[in-house]
């Protein structure tokens, strides 16, 4: 597995691929105004007939960015690429083009010829382009819709307006993840979904296969084979069960990590996957049968050259090792959809975290909202199902109402019952904050800054049951407290100045010494540690964006405090939460 970094999903890994990172020809309009989606395919091959691309640009960065050497900042409804590549065809293999993820409706044409069209961009697109090429060189064009003000196009953090604003911030438009070629067997494994159960030491895997092989799986620890099993003629849904040989379990900081290779006739796939159990008891989450106190902090996945995607891998480490040098034990991977890079070396790291997805900005009122946020939260699923880090689904965020219009409860309702449906393995929060329909973790969000309040309110969970529901003191009816297990899932957001370029923005009243700032994280973060009911707490959040500068670090992930504060932020998050006694 040497290219199990460099791969852009490690978690589904092939030994013939082509990097179609780098210069690719391109062009864009700017946003119109009436813009809607195409609903067919006669716009794109209007403009790959036009043949215009007066720019280049470097894939994977969306337009917006430095990275991408374009760095145009305003509205773009329509991006456009091309490329030449060389390919050599087998008839014994199929040749699969893959997009990471685009922004956001994308159309794929092949030598002329359209080859498939996807919505959604936060998932990766897989388009099987085998009957379209040929021996030698090939041309790729692929062209990108999006509009970031649409009530029905998911953009989470991306400012509706011409410039950041609040927590809002520079958009993304068109390919930001990973573009490359596979090589496939033509009968092929399409999937594969890993339960691993560390009480009884074995692992359960069930595959998605193409056509009709011997399906082999072996699995490794440090290079020892630990696990063997072998399905001759294997089709369809295939189901192993292997017993393994040794026990490494994955625990918080210590990412120990399985090895698999999978082989189906000619088809060989890589993956990995951690040995952990995790569930809900009473009020306590369980890693392993041992109560975890969830030390979570923001993480919005932007970077100041890249904004939706990392410059490198060493970026990715970087802020998973900020992270729990404070004594933060995971993140809310917040309102987006983080590259599978990113979730690789949290597996890796042994650093717990929630799928989300990006749910701001859309209309939560109406019921048609519900096949377009469905089907690409399928996707979302499919794709990080495996991944042990993940230890919390949450697919809404903050569904306040939508121009006056209360939310289409339903809507929350049937993703969060899709999601238990399946995946029964992991806990599933409806929405972040409210407003909750029904929910295995009844979190909130409370930015109060007083703490002896905060503490008070928070306290009347342990001694008359009652959860003090801070965003909701202006709608009383429109959830309730049913006793579930509780976690504050946002909090503080202590503003703190660092970049003037921005007129700066944050949660509470400015503090004015970092003496004051300390005082005020430690107290607000002990309130909930010492609570015997609490499950655990996410902190807005670990670096600035932009305006948004409440970070415990810059943008540029520098610190803003002297080590003295940091130390005192480590110790209060490192002591021993009572729900863990």
């Amino acid at each position: 597995m040497e290219n199990i970094v460099t791969y852009p999903n490690p978690q589904f890994e092939r030994e013939n691929w082509i990097n179609l990172n780098g210069k690719w020809n391109f062009g864009f309009k700017k946003a119109k105004k009436g813009f809607k989606l195409s609903e067919n395919d006669s716009l794109a091959m209007k403009i790959y007939n036009e043949g215009s691309y007066p720019y280049q640009v470097n894939v994977p960065f969306c337009i917006e960015s430095e990275l991408s050497s374009v760095g145009y900042k305003n509205f773009v409804n329509l991006v456009w690429y091309s490329k030449k590549i060389n390919l050599k065809k087998n008839d014994n293999e199929r040749i699969f083009l893959n997009i990471g993820a685009a922004d956001y409706q994308t159309t794929i044409i092949v030598n002329s010829t359209v080859v498939m069209r996807h919505k959604g961009g936060y998932t990766p697109i897989s388009a099987d382009i085998t009957n379209y090429v040929s021996d030698g060189e090939n041309e790729v064009f692929i062209l990108c819709e999006d509009d970031t003000k649409s009530p029905y196009i998911p953009s989470g953090k991306q400012s509706d307006r011409k410039n950041g604003y609040a927590c809002s911030y520079t958009r993304t438009t068109g390919i930001w993840q990973s573009v490359y070629i596979q090589y496939v067997a033509k009968n092929y494994i399409k999937n594969f979904k890993i339960y691993p159960d560390s009480n009884s030491g074995s692992v359960a895997i069930e595959f998605e296969l193409i056509g009709k092989e011997n399906l082999e799986c072996t699995i490794m620890y440090d290079g020892k084979i630990v696990g063997r099993s072998k399905n001759e003629n294997a089709s369809a849904s295939t189901i192993m069960q292997i017993k393994l040989d040794e026990i490494h379990l994955w625990e918080i900081g210590k990412g120990r990590l399985y090895q698999t290779e999978f082989k189906f006739g000619n088809d060989k796939v890589y993956s990995y996957f951690g040995l952990r159990n995790i569930r809900l008891d009473g009020f306590k989450f369980l890693l392993n049968e041992k109560s975890v106190f969830q030390r979570l902090v923001l993480d919005q996945g932007y970077y100041k050259k890249g904004i939706y995607t990392a410059e490198n891998d060493e970026e990715i480490v970087k802020d998973i090792e900020l992270s729990q040098g404070l004594g933060f034990n995971g993140a809310r991977l917040h309102q987006k959809v983080f590259d599978p890079r990113y979730l690789y070396f949290c597996d890796k790291m042994g650093y717990i975290v929630w799928g989300e997805y990006p749910s701001w900005g859309i209309n939560y009122s109406s019921p048609k909202l519900l096949d377009i946020y469905l089907n690409e939260w399928k996707e979302v699923i499919d794709r990080d199902f495996n991944h042990p880090s993940i230890v919390v689904w949450c697919p809404f965020n903050e569904t306040w109402d939508y121009k006056g219009k209360k939310q289409y409860d339903p809507l929350i309702l049937s993703i969060y019952r899709y999601t238990k449906a399946v995946d029964h393995t992991r806990p599933c929060i409806d929405t972040s904050g409210n407003y909750h329909t029904e929910t295995d973790i009844y979190d909130v969000h409370d930015y109060r800054y007083d703490v002896t309040e905060f503490k008070k309110e928070f306290d009347k969970l342990v001694t008359d049951g009652i959860l003090y529901e801070h965003v909701l003191n202006d709608n009383p009816n429109r959830q309730k407290y049913n006793g579930e297990p509780v976690l504050v899932s946002e909090y503080g957001g202590i503003k703190w100045e660092t970049d003037s370029a921005y007129k700066s923005w944050g949660y509470g009243k400015d503090v004015k010494t970092e003496e004051e700032f300390a005082q005020r994280y430690c107290g607000l973060t002990s309130a909930l540690m010492s609570n015997s009911k609490m499950l655990g707490f996410c902190y807005t959040q670990l670096y600035d964006v932009e305006q948004e500068q409440n970070g415990l670090f810059t943008y540029e992930r520098k610190p803003k405090f002297s080590e003295e504060t940091y130390n005192k932020i480590r110790q209060t998050n490192t002591k021993t939460a009572e729900i863990e006694k």
